[in-house]
């Protein structure tokens, strides 16, 4: 269990990605200060870098959370489970948290897909993650390469169908784009 102080430092931490994450999705990763974020969560600018080394960093975070559930969610999944529902069902964590906020999630895709900056270290973070997962199904009796290979063409579908839903101005719902991007790909998977 955490203790208060450990519970008030989450807190502040998530008032500035909060606020980060607004700023960022109305007025662009550019036009964006930490000044600006920091302002706007009622802290110093000395505060925020006490929790983020970078503006980056306060999107990109979530990203990695993210991959740990989704390293998580197939870690725990029934092992006579095909692949590719495994695979779906863990990649479908990302999928749940951008349907929380979908308006919000698709400016904030749009900043990470259209800022190189934002987009190589988002990549950077989907490798990791994509070598969790990879990993886990080499402890789940998959062979490497196949483990590599398998996880590569899931993360492919998932990024596939987060660009078009971009594209598409998030019509139609996320899932049901990565629902036929993993039908494109589930022998791929199998």
């Amino acid at each position: 269990m955490r203790n208060l102080a450990d519970r008030k430092r989450q807190l502040v931490r998530d008032e500035i990605a909060e606020a980060a994450l607004k700023l960022l999705a109305h007025h662009g990763f550019d036009d964006t200060t930490i000044e600006h974020i920091a302002a706007a969560a009622g802290v110093s600018k000395r505060t925020f870098f006490r929790y983020f080394p970078a503006k980056e960093d306060v999107i990109l975070d979530v990203v990695g959370e993210l991959g740990e559930l989704a390293r998580d969610t197939l870690a725990t999944s029934p092992t006579d489970e095909p692949p590719a529902t495994s695979l779906r069902r863990a990649l479908g964590r990302y999928v749940d948290a951008i349907a929380d906020g979908e308006h919000k999630a698709l400016l904030l895709t749009r900043l990470i897909l259209g800022t190189p900056a934002l987009r190589a270290r988002y990549l950077d973070r989907q490798l990791a993650a994509q070598d969790d997962i990879a990993s886990v199904l080499t402890t789940r009796g998959m062979p490497q390469p196949r483990a590599a290979v398998v996880a590569a063409v899931a993360f492919a579908a998932y990024q596939t169908a987060v660009r078009r839903w971009a594209d598409l101005d998030g019509t139609p719902p996320l899932t049901d784009l990565v629902d036929q991007a993993f039908a494109l790909v589930k022998d791929s998977l199998a």
